[in-house]
């Protein structure tokens, strides 16, 4: 993916309010099947992280794209958005 099209999508994400909270627990299976079903209902999606130590959130960020086969698109503070296009795509991405 290129640098225009994650632009575009962080643009798209800046009104979007988190879908799905990582708490104390961390990555769990069940939060892992919550981010996925959110993926397949939205494309894009942002993911409120509640630990304080940043590179666990990153790590927590490439854990997920890597499970889910999804693109990560930003990572600022606590949160961090993710992409992953569907079958039939509701946001279209300029080539």
């Amino acid at each position: 993916m290129n640098s225009k099209a994650i632009a575009y999508l962080r643009s798209l994400a800046h009104t979007l309010n988190p879908v799905v909270r990582i708490g104390n627990k961390g990555l769990t299976e069940s939060v892992l099947k919550e981010i996925d079903l959110n993926l397949q209902a939205h494309e894009l999606i942002k993911i409120k992280v509640q630990n304080d130590d940043k590179s666990v959130r990153g790590s927590m960020l490439t854990q997920i794209c890597e499970t889910l086969e999804a693109t990560a698109v930003h990572h600022i503070g606590y949160q961090i958005i993710i992409y992953r296009a569907l079958h039939q795509p509701k946001i279209i991405l300029s080539k």
